[in-house]
This record gives structure tokens, sequence and C-alpha cells, in this order.
């Protein structure tokens, strides 16, 4: 046990005196290759920063080539030996020497981007060497308060974040930074002609009223128990995932790559569903596509004619960028590291989550109360739309406080606890169908005392269940970025299909 504790350390200590990866002579070349011609900096501009240098001169060299190109202006040995000497830091950066000498590393500004490329994996390397470090350190008990299961979320977090290129930012960003993105998502919804800025939803009346699903935001869906919530979710996700696969398809026919039936779009519809299986919530989409019931499909009594659609349905299905996951009970640090996954291999655009309450806060926190317990799962899956840039979409129970009141159209004091949901949420939708309640309340023949007022009563209930049949109302309570208010939606109970509810048409 000495022996291999011994050698254990050995190794460790072998480790520790390696010298970090580094690439000095891809450094200088690229410098010198700057130096010479300006024009090589497009080559690296979009990945590489002072930050990946090995030599912290060169870093500074570099930023200094950086400032004066992004300014317009000409950046070589004898600007910059004029702009070093004029802030006093000549002879830091090595002195006129050192500028020469890095002209005479330059072998061609052609090389420039994989000189780029082997500064930025060295760098890459030594960041993997410093997160190694940490995990070794923490594993050997540096930092007591982190169990193992949370050792495992700070390295993986740590690992995604450099995974996706975003390990050098956060913190403070200027104005101006702020300005340019708004400007950009304006410019992008300009350019679409008042169409949706973010993603669709598939539904034009919700799209108008939101502008789309956009990044780093959570919304709530909530509804009582057969209102259609999760069909509603499942329509928007499969409405998202169509318009990713559409909008690649079209990239790929403008572009002229890519072959045929191989078109990979740029993210993906994530859907964690606590309650369904993934098979039944295949089911639904199938049913709802090829318009036959699911209660038929499952029981076989379905044509050759219909079996003949629903096959060609699902093959148009399968290329479609969705993802289900019906584990029960999920925790939220599992659901985070499923989406930081999907987000690094796939690509991700949208996560939905059905629903809320049946989740579990992450693994090692032991919350007080069921109220504090639903604040760190909304808080979560927040903090989870903001560090993945993607819109999350949580479904919701509400409480029974609706089926007590005459009009049981839901408020956001129904919301189950409530108070964090509304406040952690940027957008609140119930889903109501006055048909639900209406049916529920058909005239009885034995609580009238004669035929007429019965045939009456029933006469007028007919017209109501008319009015309200095949309808919906999805009600817009809170929304940070826009208007609230109803918008009316097509309900087919048949098939648990939503759709536009077109006016004009009756739907």
């Amino acid at each position: 046990m000495n022996q291999i504790e011994s050698t254990k350390r050995e190794s460790l200590f072998g480790l520790s005196q390696r010298l970090p990866p580094s690439n000095l002579q891809a450094e200088q070349a690229l410098l010198g290759a700057l130096l010479a011609n300006n024009k090589a900096y497009d080559r690296v501009s979009e990945f590489l920063s002072p930050d990946h240098f090995a030599d912290p001169l060169h870093g500074r060299i570099f930023q200094a080539i950086t400032r004066r190109v992004e300014a317009g202006q000409l950046a070589d040995a004898i600007t910059l030996r004029a702009e070093f000497e004029h802030s006093g830091v000549l002879d830091e950066v090595g002195g006129v020497a050192y500028l020469g000498q890095l002209l005479t590393a330059m072998v061609g500004i052609i090389n420039a981007g994989e000189y780029g490329r082997a500064i930025h994996d060295a760098w890459l390397r030594r960041q993997l060497i410093d997160i190694g470090e940490n995990v070794v350190n923490n594993a050997f008990g540096q930092t007591p308060e982190l169990d193992g299961s949370k050792q495992i979320e700070a390295a993986e977090e740590t690992l995604f974040r450099l995974a996706t290129e975003k390990g050098q930012e956060g913190g403070l960003v200027t104005f101006e930074r702020a300005l340019t993105d708004a400007i950009s998502i304006a410019e992008k919804a300009f350019h679409r002609q008042g169409d949706v800025a973010g993603l669709t939803t598939g539904l034009r009346d919700l799209d108008k009223k939101t502008g789309g699903l956009h990044p780093s935001d959570l919304l709530i869906l909530a509804g009582r128990p057969a209102m259609g919530k999760t069909a509603l979710a499942t329509k928007i996700a499969f409405g998202a995932a169509r318009a990713l696969m559409r909008e690649a398809r079209e990239w790929e026919a403008l572009h002229g790559g890519g072959k045929s039936g191989q078109v990979q779009p740029k993210g993906s519809v994530a859907i964690f569903s606590l309650e369904m299986s993934a098979e039944q919530l295949a089911t639904r989409l199938l049913s709802e596509e090829s318009r036959v019931s699911s209660e038929r499909i499952r029981r076989g009594e379905i044509g050759q004619k219909e079996f003949d659609r629903f096959i060609q349905v699902s093959r148009e299905l399968q290329s479609l960028p969705l993802h289900i996951d019906d584990t029960p009970a999920i925790t939220l640090s599992a659901l985070r590291t499923r989406c930081r996954r999907l987000a690094r291999t796939k690509g991700l655009s949208l996560v939905v989550v059905d629903y809320l309450q049946l989740m579990r806060p992450s693994v090692g926190t032991k919350p007080e109360s069921r109220v504090l317990e639903i604040s760190q799962i909304t808080q979560g899956l927040k903090a989870i739309a903001k560090e993945l840039e993607v819109p999350v979409l949580a479904l919701s129970q509400l409480s029974r406080s609706v089926e007590s009141r005459e009009d049981k159209r839901p408020q956001l004091s129904d919301l189950r606890e409530s108070g964090s949901i509304e406040q952690d949420a940027d957008a609140v939708m119930f889903v109501y169908r006055d048909e639900y309640y209406l049916q529920q309340r058909a005239p009885k023949q034995m609580a009238y005392d004669s035929e007429d007022k019965y045939q009456t009563a029933l006469d007028k209930w007919q017209r109501d269940m008319e009015q309200v049949h095949n309808k919906a109302e999805l009600l817009l309570e809170k929304q940070r970025h826009g208007p609230t208010g109803k918008i009316d939606l097509f309900f087919e109970g048949e098939f648990t299909r939503f759709a536009d509810l077109d006016h004009v048409h009756g739907g």
C-alpha cells in the first residue's frame, strides 16, 4: 500500500515538473506575419486574443497590433515603436531590436491561420492543466465543503465554459457592446419584415405577441389538468424544431453545400418529459401530424391508408432536431449537465420541461420547504437559460383554487408556490378551454320539472357549446419584453392538436 502511494506521489510530482505547453516559435512567426502584412490579422481575429499567448510580451504586442488594425491604422515595426515609446513601455516589449527580430521570424502570411491555431491549442492545453490541478486538489480535500458530486458538477461547468470558448468571458460588459447586441437583434427583426426576431413557436398569433422565443428567457406555461399543457408545449417544440430544419435547408440551398437529406441544423430542441414516456410523446406528435387519433393508434383500430400515412409522417419527423429525455424526477443538476452536453455536441436552441413540480433540486441541496424547493428549481432553470443563451419553456401546475371560482380562467395567484415562479419567469402563460368546463355543466333532465324547461336549457347549452367548440385561450399574463393579453387558438381534442384560429373561416 505504501509503495502504491509512493508511486502515485512520484507520478504527480513528475507531472508538476513538466513545462506547460507553449509554442513560442509560432507566436513569433505569427507576430512577424502580422507586422509584415496586417491582412493576416483577418485569419486569426475571430478566435485569438492576447490572453492566448504563453509569453506575456507577445500578448502585449498582439494587443497593440489588434488595437491599431481594428481602428483602421497601420501596425508595423515603425508605428508600434512610436506607440511603445510614447507609452514608455518600449524596453518592456524588447525594444526596437526585438520588433525587428520578429520580422525575421516570419515564414509567410499564408501560414498565419495555422500559427494562430497552434497558439490557441497550446492555450487550451494550459487551461486543461489548470482545471486538472484544481480537480486533483479538490479531490484531495482542498475545499472540504465540496462533496464528490459537487466537484464533478464544478469540473464539468469549467470544462463546458472552456469547450464553448467562454472561459475568459463574463464580468462587466461595456454599454457600447450591449447596444451593439440590441441593434443586432433589432436589425434581424427588421430584415425579416415584421416577422419574429426570436425562435418561432409555430403559432402565428403567439409569435406576433411575443416576437418568438428569445435566448435567456424563462417562460412558464401553466394550466389545470386536461387543458392541454403538454400538447401546446409539444406543438411549440415541434414548431421550433421544424423552423430550425427549414432554416438549415434554406442555408444549404443558398450556399450549395451538403447533400440532400444530410442537412445539419445549427441548433436542436430538448424536451424533458418527466410525466410521459418518450414513446407516448412521439405517438402524440405522430397523431397530431398524421391526424390519426392516438387512442386508435394504441388500440390498432386503423386502416391501411391511415397506417401508410402514419409511416410516411414518421419518416418526415425523423429528420427533425428533437431530443426527448423521459427521466422521471430528474434533478436540476442532471438537467443542466445534459443541456450543456447537447449544446456542445448538436447545438441547443430551446429547452422544454414538462413539468417543473416533478423536478428535484440539485444533488446535495436540502430545501426547508416545498416553496423554497420550487424557488431553487425556477432560479436554476433561469440560470440555465442565461448560461446557454436559449429560451427555456417550463410547464407548471395550477392550484385547485381555480375550480372554486365562477370564472375559471387562471390568474397569476393560481400558480402553485407562485411567488418564485412569477418572479423568476420572463413570461407567464395560461392555457384555458371553456369547452372542458361547459361540457361538465350539461343540463340533466331530472333537474327540471317539465320537458319544455329542460329542452330550453339543453338548446342554450348546445348553442354555448357550439361557440366554444374546438377553441382554446392562451392567456399571456406576464411578459417582461412585450404586451400581455389573450390569444385565441384552435384545439382539436381527438388529436390533442393546437393550431392558429382562423377567424375568417371560423376555425
